[in-house]
């Protein structure tokens, strides 16, 4: 049989020939070891109120359900949105609420009844931590629920029907009760059907350039364009949470964006313009975005932004872009606007600057900054009086963070980096949230930021906290993890005399903890629900390939492993890009932090007793502009050290090798597999195989197809099936949502190798977007990945 194409309508099966026997119609189970964690409830995720006083414990849904996927769905101008509700799909599910106190440990925790029906999701604290915010949806749509710190209980605000389709986990708040939402127009009528009657659907383009990346879910039609404008177009609405008021404000619109300005004044609105794009997702759509009062009331037009269409590769629009609205009482409003027209390489001395617009908002903006590379952030202090302003330099892949004066004196460089950079990187400041809902950078009155970071060294990560003077760039550490544990900083209290961090070694899930210099008090008490990881062995392993290049991987070692055993092994990798050779080596991960894998994770094949590498370093070192030019070059240096390292360390056996990897690290095992005999099998996970259909760039390629057709078609696997001689385990979504890895990219790889006789087989999971969240899904994934590499490597216990 040279070729068999099966569709099986739950797992979505395509493969080339039987050769892992299974039944029909059926999703498969992973070994009961693999099983078992899956089942295990994911640790509660942590969240620490403003006020610090209290953290809620939510216990997430860990996957949702084929039939939670096959809910009917809508894909539209590059968004997907659940038909019922008007909200996100594959929301995570609250399971369980519970509040902490944080300042007394004895103190019980305190269920909050969820209410049955519906799913509750998007937990988010009011700004003074005294209520918080649910969503849940329904069958009749998403409703808005507040519940109380000092009660711990929950109630609906009537009469809200929320609109997520474009403002998702969004709330515009003006202070600690009150807040405005996008709902659903009371009166909108039924959503649009198709006529009877059809006609041509024509584009046209006439002389002028227009390099799209390649989007999924585009309209395509006339009734495509109408769907998306009945279910995207949103009412603004005034909401009280304490007394459970709500009213409309001003007319309905294709709202994209709506933020609280100043003290809760005025708003900053962004909403979507026709005409629609069949090639652009619908954030690249003309926009207008517009001050109003805080009643919805029009204040001022402030730009009217074109269709994102003719922008160079990595460029940007020429006028304003990425609004900033004044967490202060001075409500001002900032901007960007491109000093070279947008085109990054215009060679200028400037490349964008900030704008600033005063109340009442009737004069002309001021210029407030220049920046000689491309604006990336902008982050207001707690003082009210600067900004930390970051630029990148795309040519060297570089960033630089400024001390931004808001008014009056310029700007003070405060660091710069490699984008890349780990070991000398500043770390992130902690931030505070204001009345009004504001995450503003805390500083001390303009005198000091601190910086909180993951700490990367050869060793491995240990977080620290550092404080900054602004007033002579001195670094005073104030905190540094220990060799025992993985500790991050969340928040200095009382002056700097407590410490909040929060905690977890390699057997101990993370916890809060209180640190008064080296006393300890914990604050909560999760403890290990996956005991049986705790025999896996980890160690970072490092050593260097042929031209010196430093690399590293994490070697997990199956719980049931012996010395001396040679084990099939799979090689787990994603390439990255590097200018500098010394940054390419750099460590990241800890040993100390807590074994807790996903359910699509490789590591799940340890409790098999595969030997993974994982996260093994495949860096890409060069010039930047024609780095992808030796690409097949470097990731074969980079397998055949890796390789090396693993046959030393006597664990893995070279002739038992298997290479894997997701997205980008899909497409870099298959042309391993493609250009190289250096391993048995491969598993590629939605990736992309034909780079002439991503052909206006492609990861950090910058070039065209048409600039750099030799590269692009020596990077496309699929032009090289035929060379393509080991077993190869393709796994896609049916709905992949990642620009230019459609699933076709799987499919047509399938069909060369099969027809050219090769050892190939094609997953296609049903509805599953880039990444797989039903539980049905990570399971048939575990399981088809275990069963072909024990097919084609061995059974790990039964020797080679």
């Amino acid at each position: 049989m040279r070729q068999l194409l099966l569709l099986l309508p739950l797992c979505g099966l395509l493969h080339s020939a039987p050769l892992l026997a299974q039944p029909v119609n059926s999703y498969q189970q992973p070994a009961p070891a693999v099983r078992e964690l899956l089942d295990t409830p994911a640790q509660p995720r942590l969240l620490i109120a403003p006020d610090k006083q209290t953290v809620a414990l939510l216990e997430l849904r860990r996957f949702s359900s084929a039939e939670e996927l096959a809910r009917p769905t809508l894909r539209l101008a590059g968004t997907r949105f659940d038909v019922a509700s008007s909200g996100p799909t594959g929301v995570q599910g609250v399971q369980k609420l519970r509040l902490r106190s944080l300042l007394n440990a004895e103190a019980p925790e305190r269920n909050v009844e969820l209410p049955a029906g519906g799913l509750f999701h998007d937990f988010a604290w009011a700004p003074d931590g005294q209520r918080f915010v649910l969503h849940r949806r329904t069958e009749q749509g998403t409703e808005l629920w507040v519940g109380e710190v000092a009660t711990a209980r929950l109630r609906a605000i009537p009469g809200i029907k929320l609109n997520e389709v474009l403002v998702q986990d969004e709330q515009a708040w003006l202070n600690p009760r009150e807040l405005i939402v996008t709902v659903l127009p009371e009166r909108r009528g039924a959503a649009p059907q198709q006529r009877l009657a059809l006609a041509p659907v024509v584009q046209e383009s006439i002389g002028r350039a227009s390099p799209e990346r390649t989007h999924p879910d585009l309209l395509k039609t006339p009734l495509d364009e109408a769907l998306f404008e009945y279910h995207a177009r949103s009412q603004l609405a005034w909401v009280d949470i304490a007394s459970g008021a709500s009213r409309e404000l001003g007319a309905p619109a294709l709202f994209s964006s709506v933020s609280s300005v100043g003290e809760g004044q005025y708003l900053l609105t962004e909403r979507v313009l026709r005409p629609f794009s069949y090639t652009l997702p619908w954030d690249d759509f003309p926009t207008v975005v517009e001050l109003r009062h805080r009643d919805g009331r029009l204040l001022r037009e402030l730009t009217r932004m074109p269709m994102r269409s003719g922008v160079a590769i990595d460029g940007v629009l020429a006028g304003p872009r990425v609004f900033y609205a004044s967490p202060f009482k001075d409500a001002a409003v900032y901007w960007i606007e491109a000093l070279d027209g947008g085109n990054p390489n215009t060679r200028v001395a400037f490349r964008d600057r900030v704008m600033r617009l005063d109340p009442p908002y009737t004069g002309e903006p001021m210029e407030v900054q220049r920046m000689p590379h491309r604006f990336a952030r902008l982050r207001f202090l707690d003082d009210g009086q600067h900004a930390l302003l970051s630029e990148i330099d795309r040519q060297r892949a570089w960033t630089r963070t400024y001390l931004l004066p808001l008014r009056g004196s310029q700007s003070k460089p405060l660091f710069e980096h490699s984008l890349r950079e780990r070991y000398r990187h500043p770390g992130n400041p902690l931030m505070r949230t204001l009345a009004n809902g504001a995450q503003v950078v805390q500083s001390q009155g303009g005198a000091e930021l601190l910086m909180a970071g993951v700490g990367a060294s050869a060793r491995g990560d240990r977080p620290f906290l550092d404080r900054w003077s602004l007033k002579d760039l001195s670094v005073q550490r104030l905190f540094q993890s220990s060799e025992t544990h993985y500790e991050m900083p969340q928040a200095l209290l009382d002056d700097g005399r407590r410490l909040l961090t929060l905690r977890e070694s390699a057997s101990e899930p993370p916890n809060l903890v209180l640190r008064e210099g080296q006393v300890l008090t914990p604050l909560t008490k999760l403890r290990d629900n996956q005991p049986q990881l705790r025999k896996v062995r980890r160690e970072l392993v490092n050593f260097k390939r042929a031209d010196g290049v430093e690399m590293s991987f994490w070697m997990y070692l199956p719980p049931d492993y012996k010395e001396g055993e040679r084990r099939p092994t799979l090689v787990w990798a994603y390439p990255l890009e590097y200018s500098d050779a010394a940054i390419a080596g750099q460590v990241s991960g800890s040993i100390n932090r807590y074994n807790a894998f996903s359910g699509i994770s490789p590591l799940l094949l340890l409790q098999e007793g595969f030997v993974v590498l994982y996260d093994a370093t495949m860096p890409i070192v060069g010039d930047l502009k024609t780095l992808n030019d030796g690409f097949i070059e470097q990731i074969t240096m980079n397998a055949r050290a890796i390789i090396d390292k693993a046959e030393d360390l006597g664990v893995s056996d070279p002739k038992r090798m298997a290479v894997g990897g997701h997205s980008y690290g899909a497409f870099m095992a298959v042309n391993l597999l493609a250009h190289t005999d250096l391993f048995k099998a491969g598993v590629a996970r939605s990736g992309a195989y034909n780079r002439t259909l991503t052909p206006f760039g492609f990861q950090s390629e910058r070039r065209s197809l048409w600039e750099a057709r030799d590269v692009y078609l020596r990077l496309s696997p699929l032009l090289y099936a035929h060379q393509i001689k080991e077993a190869l385990l393709l796994i896609h979504g049916e709905a992949d949502n990642n620009a230019g890895t459609q699933a076709f990219q799987s499919e047509r790889l399938y069909q060369a190798i099969a027809g050219l006789g090769g050892t190939v087989r094609y997953v296609l999971l049903p509805n599953e977007a880039h990444g797989y969240t039903a539980r049905e899904s990570a399971g048939h994934v575990q399981w088809e990945m275990s069963q072909w590499l024990k097919a084609h490597l061995g059974d790990p216990h039964a020797g080679p």
